[in-house]
């Protein structure tokens, strides 16, 4: 009897722990597929595309196809053999007119688990870049890139970082509530004050936090000082991706700006895109990143005023001059659904300082459901451009990709282990941070 006992507490205890094991590899495989599906399509006026979906996510779409019929129909391609799962079901979506629609992803055919927004939308040109060109950036604030003790004029060491909380990548943005508009700015705001308690505000993590701290007089020059050290500026040299004439919008780097000492991304109170002319390149090797270097020219004459630097590149608008210097018609923008796995091209500038087309293989496209600076692995294939550079290298950021004659995505790092191959992102992710998309809502 003890031994009946015992043997069916082991198979409740069998049958639990299995359960629990199922359940857990269901939830680790939704996530997994989950995570590649993005929240949200744009599919251009008049066109088609087609949803394939996976075990155990399926699309619920009745009732849309009848009640939004003037922005969107909705079919089922395929009809499955179980149709609690919907396993490998195909929903094509015909657009046609502009406006949005709402989808929901279910688990097991009835569990909702996604929202999915369908977009419709114009179809976008836009110009390609390949342009080299000069940035300078002025930061909001000025950035904390180091801090250091202060010996008091009695001799007293004091850590005034330490005391106030502040570290290194922080923006310093007032004090007083005053606007910092240099290093010198604070320099003359803190001998002013002649000693008194002050309150800084700060920028971390794109949050804002105040603190109060007492300058101390310095043993070395008398002078008030607050013990840290900053940068207000800085100035380099990449590509240019697109602009839009019709908004005078552009994109270029496809990443951020970064303090080459913090790694934090530099926050922007104004700037300029200008001209540049490559003077000398670099050849990439394994283990050591090539580089072009620039020089600026016509200065006083830039062709872009720099508005935004995102962890997704730099924005702005470019001049009038500019624009109407464009001799080549525009690309249409293409969205991720539509990069395939295959030959492209990029465009850029080397040292006779002429954009050029030169080969590539896209050989790896990563779904993404938000904005990633690693959508797509690409390799060079042009030997022109492998004799000279050695692959992908530091001043080629932001190179538009051109696939099928149509913009596909920008150039944003190289495989350090790896030259001839390199990261680029969805010119998707760009054009949403141009903010041009909001022409179109």
């Amino acid at each position: 009897m003890k031994l009946m006992k015992k043997k069916s507490h082991i198979m409740k205890l069998t049958r639990v722990i299995f359960g629990f094991l199922l359940f857990l590899l269901m939830y680790v495989f939704v996530f997994e597929i989950s995570g590649s599906i993005p929240g949200e399509y744009n599919i251009r006026q008049g066109e088609e595309y087609i949803i394939d979906t996976q075990f155990p996510m399926s699309i619920a779409y009745k009732g849309v196809k009848d009640e939004k019929s003037t922005i969107i129909e909705i079919d089922k391609l395929n009809k499955s053999l179980l149709s609690l799962a919907n396993i490998n079901d195909q929903i094509k979506l015909t657009s046609l007119e502009k406006g949005s629609i709402e989808l929901k992803y279910h688990i097991l055919g009835f569990i909702p688990y996604k929202t999915l927004k369908v977009n419709v939308v114009p179809k976008i040109f836009l110009q390609p870049g390949g342009h080299s060109i000069g940035v300078r950036l002025n930061t909001e604030g000025v950035l904390i890139v180091g801090v250091a003790e202060i010996t008091d004029i009695e001799g007293k060491k004091h850590n005034l970082a330490e005391v106030g909380g502040i570290r290194i990548g922080d923006s310093l943005l007032e004090i007083d509530g005053k606007p910092i508009n240099n290093k010198y700015h604070i320099i003359e705001l803190l001998q002013e004050g002649k000693g008194k308690t002050i309150s800084l505000t700060l920028l971390r993590d794109g949050k804002r936090f105040n603190t109060e701290i007492t300058p101390v007089k310095s043993g070395e020059d008398e002078s008030y000082k607050l013990g840290l050290w900053v940068r207000d500026k800085t100035a380099g040299v990449g590509t240019l991706t697109f602009f839009h004439e019709e908004t005078k919008k552009f994109g270029a780097l496809g990443h951020a700006i970064t303090d080459i000492e913090t790694g934090s991304i530099l926050s922007v109170k104004d700037g300029d895109i200008i001209r540049s002319k490559v003077v000398s390149i670099q050849q990439g090797k394994k283990g050591s990143p090539g580089e072009i270097r620039g020089l600026f020219y016509d200065v006083d004459l830039p062709i872009g005023k720099l508005q935004h630097n995102t962890a997704h590149g730099i924005y702005g608008e470019v001049e009038k001059e500019f624009l109407e210097k464009v001799d080549d018609g525009p690309l249409e923008m293409a969205f991720q659904h539509e990069i395939k796995e295959g030959p492209a091209t990029i465009l850029t500038t080397l040292d006779d300082n002429k954009i050029e087309e030169y080969s590539i293989e896209i050989v790896k496209v990563n779904s993404q459901a938000k904005a990633s600076i690693k959508s797509m692995v690409i390799k060079v294939t042009d030997k022109r451009l492998l004799e000279v550079t050695g692959g992908i290298v530091q001043g080629m950021s932001g190179s538009p990709i051109i696939q099928e004659d149509k913009i596909v995505g920008a150039v944003t790092h190289v495989l350090v282990n790896d030259p001839t191959k390199g990261y680029g992102i969805f010119i998707q992710w760009m054009v949403e941070e141009s903010g041009i998309f909001d022409k179109y809502q």
